[in-house]
């Protein structure tokens, strides 16, 4: 889509990264860390009695299958967040959340 915008074919083997510049947009791994830590940050608000809640909360109980775990959603929020040097407790300022998550 970007390139369609910018008048370019894949023959012209120019780099998306010269048109996400160009165009001013972030790149689409950010984008999905941003909104990821923004519903983190949505769940983390709720009452504990939301269902929503308990469903982010349960464990699964049982054996696990053998090899290496898949990694969980929590798992890759937590490392999302951590390297923004954010923290649970940060999610009750929702400014400052959206501030933290924004800056790049």
């Amino acid at each position: 889509m970007i390139r369609w915008m910018c008048g370019v074919k894949l023959q012209n083997r120019i780099p998306s990264k010269v048109f996400r510049e160009r165009l001013g947009l972030d790149d689409i791994i950010s984008v999905i860390e941003q909104n990821r830590l923004q519903w983190y940050e949505n769940m983390l608000r709720k009452a504990v009695i939301d269902w929503m809640k308990k469903c982010m909360e349960y464990e699964v109980k049982g054996a696990r299958p053998r090899g290496r775990p898949k990694k969980t959603w929590r798992e890759i929020v937590e490392k999302d967040y951590r390297a923004r040097g954010l923290n649970g407790k940060d999610a009750m300022d929702r400014v400052g959340w959206m501030k933290q998550i924004r800056d790049d």
